[in-house]
């Protein structure tokens, strides 16, 4: 009988297979392993009353932006969890690039603002109002129903004599003053030479309402309306020359 002697090469190369095929199969388990647990991590696939509340979630999101009660901070979570980035590009116009979390891009253009003297220039309406006062009421007056009305100066603030004594300076409104004394109303000194009086009775005269004065918006100046006869002869005892 014939037997075959046992050759140790073979046997050295029938370990490497094993070895090598014992590396792949813990490869391909471990691969396996690591793609069930990517595959858990995963977000599950939407149920059909899901994805409806997460389409109505971006018709809601304009009403809960501008839910006054909302805190400045809740809008800025928002934003970050929206926004990826914002580029900004000033050209003949302003290009806003706004690119979101998901990778969706919108582009915006808007015009460059207003030069701050352009938008803080008095509105024609204010003015206007202004003019219409003037005729009948002091600043202090006019402050008082320019405010009451909400109107704003251009710069956004409230009025005050200061704004207002600015406003009718460069917008060349006739004064308050003018305006009296075109309509024939006389100082405290062609007052008392009428009546042939002191300045100081003019001034009390006033205050009882015995004569007619209107406040000038100079300082504390009064002007008063010209007296007929009667009421001459009533405050002097004598008629008027």
């Amino acid at each position: 009988m014939l037997l075959r002697t046992f050759d140790p090469d073979n046997r050295l190369v029938a370990d490497q297979l094993e070895a090598d095929w014992n590396n792949k199969l813990r490869a391909l388990h471990s691969a396996q392993g690591e793609y069930e647990r990517q595959k858990q991590d995963e977000p599950r696939i939407f149920r059909a009353e899901q994805r409806d509340k997460i389409l109505a979630l971006a018709t809601d999101f304009p009403k809960v932006w501008n839910n006054p009660s909302l805190p400045p901070r809740e809008r800025k979570r928002m934003a970050r969890l929206l926004l990826e980035d914002v580029t900004l590009r000033k050209e003949n116009k302003v290009i806003v690039e706004v690119r979101f979390k998901g990778g969706a891009l919108t582009t915006l253009e808007l015009p460059l603002p207003l030069p701050f003297c352009v938008r803080s220039r008095t509105r024609p309406e204010v003015i206007e109002a202004i003019d219409a006062l003037l005729g009948e009421h002091n600043y202090r007056e006019i402050v008082q129903i320019l405010n009451a009305r909400g109107l704003r100066s251009g710069d956004g603030r409230i009025f005050n004599v200061s704004i207002v004594g600015d406003i009718c300076k460069k917008s060349g409104l006739k004064s308050r003053r003018q305006r009296l004394r075109e309509k024939g109303m006389l100082t405290m000194k062609e007052m008392a030479r009428k009546l042939r009086v002191k300045g100081l009775k003019i001034s009390q005269w006033r205050r009882e309402g015995r004569i007619t004065g209107h406040r000038s918006n100079y300082r504390t100046e009064y002007l008063y309306v010209e007296p007929a006869s009667e009421q001459i002869a009533a405050l002097t005892g004598r008629k008027d020359q």
